[in-house]
């Protein structure tokens, strides 16, 4: 079993990939993955630091937690993919996302060092993601959750996994200045 953005378990793996891939719809996952620190920036240039540590529901991740994931996420996909590059039939761990969230104390850090160590995880994660041949993107390891997974697949998954927690950081942060 996986578990989704929304904390819902998942028996279907393949459902968590359609529904990355549903939100992705015909847009370049290059570009999708581009625009997310601006997009991010945006929201913590604009919005104080005592609103995104506020949590907006009961049990769920504050905006301050969910810059934290999006950080801890794109280590975890950027170290994917190296090992998928570099290894024959390289093993994917899974991670459990509310416990790095949680031990990492990322509701406690600044949402500007959250988004700085996101934005610089990115843009060294985009470099290979620019530099992969399109005959590597059917490469692939096996997760060990989901099964095999491809580079292509990755991409198109992490591109939906940043529209995912944009489209969730909005809705919580509408949440809260509603409140």
């Amino acid at each position: 079993m996986t578990r989704d953005e929304a904390g819902i378990w998942v028996t279907d793996p393949e459902a968590y990939r359609r529904k990355l891939a549903d939100l992705l719809g015909e847009r370049d996952p290059l570009d999708v993955l581009s625009e997310t620190p601006n997009r991010l920036a945006r929201t913590v240039n604009t919005t104080p630091a005592d609103v995104m540590r506020r949590r907006p529901f009961p049990g769920k991740w504050t905006p301050n937690e969910i810059i934290g994931h999006l950080s801890d996420s794109e280590w975890v996909y950027g170290f994917r993919v190296r090992q998928i590059l570099c290894e024959e039939e390289a093993a994917i761990l899974a991670m459990d996302q509310d416990r790095w969230v949680a031990v990492q104390n990322h509701n406690d850090r600044e949402p500007s060092e959250l988004l700085e160590m996101f934005s610089g995880l990115r843009l060294f994660n985009l470099g290979i993601w620019r530099r992969i041949e399109p005959s590597d993107l059917r490469r692939s390891g096996r997760h060990d959750q989901r099964g095999p997974e491809s580079l292509d697949v990755m991409l198109r998954m992490c591109a939906g996994h940043d529209l995912s927690h944009l489209d969730q950081l909005d809705r919580y942060l509408r949440a809260i200045s509603e409140s």
